[in-house]
């Protein structure tokens, strides 16, 4: 489904990582772990073709995605670690400009916002407006997930709810990139780790 192949970053004259490859399939769940400053925001940036690395390529079904970049973003959800909401517009309403013909109301309220509905962004906390953001989990029907640290600011419960949703969007056969500080359920099994903490790395 989606293939890196020897990425290499560099910033401020510093070699982030180097011939960096691996594999994503139907059903993978990858977690990119590294201390801060390791290059894991900057490695999703490239991989959702926000950024281009200095040398190597991302394939999407055998395409570089910079060439199917419409195409690519069709099957793309993308959350980084801002939560990429208009402060000025209810909770519904940030989730009907991306869905809508979603069921928002359910979404919400499977993130944790059920009652918060009509409530502006920015009458919100840091993890509600998260939980907004997060509440697309539920109503994207895009194959890959790539998502930067989504666990910012929600409780262990949140946390709970939102690991069990991505169990379920791998079990069906998507599959998901992620960073994250928070330990995943122990009981999940399948996730593979890739660590940012030499120039050269594979999965």
């Amino acid at each position: 489904m989606f293939e890196v192949i020897k990425l290499r970053c560099e910033r401020d004259d510093r070699t982030l990582f180097s011939g960096l490859s691996f594999r994503v399939d139907a059903g993978d769940w990858v977690q990119i772990t590294g201390a801060n400053g390791a290059g894991k925001t900057t490695l999703l940036r490239m991989l959702t073709g926000l950024s281009r690395p200095d040398d190597g390529e991302v394939r999407w079904q055998d395409r570089p995605i910079q060439r199917i970049r419409d195409e690519f973003h069709q099957h793309l959800l993308w959350i980084g670690h801002q939560p990429g909401i208009n402060a000025r517009l209810s909770a519904i309403e940030n989730l009907r400009f991306f869905h809508p013909d979603g069921d928002c109301d359910d979404a919400l309220a499977q993130a944790g916002l059920a009652g918060y509905e009509d409530v502006l962004a920015h009458q919100l906390s840091a993890g509600q407006q998260r939980r907004i953001a997060l509440a697309r989990l539920w109503l994207s029907s895009a194959r890959l997930w790539i998502l930067d640290e989504p666990f910012t600011a929600i409780d262990a419960s949140g946390v709970k709810t939102l690991t069990r949703r991505m169990a379920e969007h791998v079990a069906e056969g998507g599959a998901i990139i992620l960073t994250t500080h928070q330990p995943l359920d122990a009981h999940i099994t399948g996730i593979r780790r890739l660590a940012l903490c030499a120039p050269e790395a594979s999965l």
